[in-house]
């Protein structure tokens, strides 16, 4: 290495592994390690936390689920997508002809400008061919079949065969390097708790605990912790690992993403029959 150079990640992490770790946690802890002594900053720290989670995970546990999913309608004017592309403000929609089981195709926001330009236009010559994937593939798996088919969006399916949800390329990385925050992004309370197929919640960690004491009729205290996070923080008395659960007053809390320095995203399961404000 050339005088006054910086070492590369790759020097660094070799620097590190002076013995070869047995297991994933042995090598985390190494990672950790190298954290602590400055051989690793945090950001890198989380994306290799981040790599190493999307191996244990499934597509259900990051879907947006059928309820939540904008999908056109196939039979629609072209006009009446265009405002609907407009609000929900997307760059990809499945196409549905008789209900949300019969995907014909993913439409790209963007076909749209050739009607618009006075150009020949067919909706359904439009489509893109949709992808069906099952909910139990794991994230890696996916993110290499997103990777070397070029597409960014697969609707995923129960074992019976019908639509349970929708899943991006940005959905999985996000699992990776965290939140990817664009233009059309709002930090709405409204958005915070998304209900899945299996009747669990995916709750940001980030929602505060009044907003979460309404939805799930709780009355956790806001005292000393202001979000869902810090509730689970302060239950554990320390930083969860991704994969975690815990209990705490009748819901089933487990953890979905979490790199060194914070969590991100949890699923609540209430184990009651409750109806929620969302």
């Amino acid at each position: 290495m050339e005088p006054g150079s910086r070492p590369t990640l790759l020097e660094r992490l070799s620097a590190l592994l002076t013995r070869a770790p047995e297991d994933r946690e042995d090598l985390l802890e190494l990672l950790h390690s190298a954290f602590e002594r400055n051989l690793l900053d945090a950001d890198a720290l989380s994306i290799i936390e981040g790599a190493l989670g999307v191996s244990d995970m499934q597509v259900r546990d990051i879907m947006v689920p059928r309820a939540q999913m904008d999908v056109i309608d196939i039979d629609q004017t072209p006009e009446k997508i265009a405002e609907f592309v407009i609000e929900a403000a997307h760059s990809r929609f499945p196409a549905i002809g008789e209900n949300r089981d019969d995907v014909l195709g993913i439409l790209l926001a963007k076909e749209l400008l050739r009607y618009f330009a006075g150009m020949d236009f067919d909706l359904r010559d439009s489509l893109r061919p949709a992808v069906f994937i099952p909910e139990s593939k794991r994230l890696n798996v996916l993110l290499r079949e997103f990777r070397a088919s070029r597409n960014h969006m697969a609707i995923v399916v129960d074992e019976y065969g019908g639509v349970s949800g929708l899943v991006t390329i940005e959905d999985v990385l996000e699992q990776i390097v965290g939140d990817i925050d664009d233009e059309y992004d709002f930090d709405e309370a409204a958005d915070n708790i998304v209900l899945d197929n299996a009747g669990r919640y995916r709750v940001k960690a980030t929602t505060e605990i009044a907003d979460f004491n309404e939805a799930f009729k709780t009355n956790f205290s806001d005292e000393e912790f202001d979000t869902l996070g810090g509730l689970v923080i302060h239950h554990l008395g320390r930083l969860p690992k991704r994969g975690e659960t815990v209990q705490i007053e009748g819901l089933r809390i487990q953890v979905l993403r979490a790199d060194s320095r914070r969590v991100h995203t949890l699923l609540v399961d209430p184990q009651r029959s409750i109806a929620l404000d969302v």
